[in-house]
């Protein structure tokens, strides 16, 4: 897909990780290899290394490789290459947008949305998703029938900490283990990947927007989602949810029918394009 941002700008979607990863799935051979790739003690394996003193190495090659500016982020000397990776950005480097009737981007990323059916359906690429099939939950699919779907992708270049959208009051965490499929679009169109992969969600219950789903959906290399606070309690926008580890990821965020997404990320997703935005940044209102 390509990637537009606001002002129409056009950005390289190339990732050679991801792309390699995708070519696998167009052969036998290929998707047998994936099995065990995607694996999550493959996953762990990965995640221990890259937290030992000598990924450290590798930090200054991948961010100019992926053009990370790290001005942005606060000065520390990184222990290791997670170390780097779940960095913490500068106070201010990331605006949210305080309008009350507004939900904000709640993390870096590529977005798309796409409609849910009364039917409690939707695809992504050739992929058919149910929101009872991501939350494993048949009584909540009803709240979201008719509304949409935000899918927000996280590539190498963006920050990997992630926010609240909205305040309101947030069940407990609950995690749904699967495999760990890469994230890349072209692998959506023969994986269902986003009710295949691991993840873990909360109901975001607010009084202007409704009921909010936030999906956290990890990914090859990203076993690793951790979330601050797994109880119920109140949240406000913008503050710190939780981070992912190394890798591309995903959070999806299922919108009742009330709220309204932004027409410029709409017209992109029809127009096959992800619209590359911050954190912080408007994504739907009331």
């Amino acid at each position: 897909m390509r990637i537009i941002d606001r002002n129409g700008k056009e950005y390289n979607s190339t990732d050679s990780l991801q792309d390699g990863l995708g070519k696998m799935y167009t052969s036998a051979a290929g998707r047998a290899v994936m099995k065990i790739v995607t694996s999550p003690v493959v996953s762990k394996i990965g995640g221990w290394f890259l937290s030992t003193g000598v990924s450290a190495a590798a930090v200054d090659l991948y961010a100019e490789k992926n053009g990370i500016d790290l001005f942005d982020y606060e000065p520390t000397s990184y222990k290791s290459f997670n170390d780097f990776f779940t960095r913490k950005i500068k106070k201010g480097r990331r605006l949210i947008d305080s309008d009350p009737n507004a939900i904000i981007c709640p993390s870096d990323g590529k977005v798309t949305a796409y409609e849910i059916a009364k039917s409690d359906m939707f695809v992504v690429k050739n992929s058919v998703y149910t929101v009872g099939s991501l939350l494993r939950d048949k009584k909540l699919t009803e709240r979201f029938a008719g509304g949409t779907a935000v899918v927000i992708r996280l590539t190498p270049d963006d920050y990997h900490r992630y926010v609240f959208p909205c305040d309101g009051l947030k069940s407990r965490q609950r995690r749904i283990d699967g495999v760990l499929h890469a994230v890349r679009p072209v692998i959506n169109e023969r994986v269902p990947v986003y009710k295949e992969n691991t993840r873990e969600y909360c109901i975001i219950r607010s009084k202007t927007f409704g009921d909010v789903a936030m999906i956290e959906v990890g990914a090859t290399m990203v076993g690793k989602i951790t979330n601050y606070q797994s109880g119920s309690v109140p949240v406000s926008k913008g503050a710190e949810k939780g981070r992912f580890e190394f890798g591309g990821s995903t959070i999806i965020l299922l919108l009742g029918e009330k709220v309204r997404v932004c027409g410029d990320i709409l017209s992109a997703t029809k127009n096959g394009c992800e619209m590359k935005l911050k954190l912080g940044n408007r994504i739907a209102e009331i």
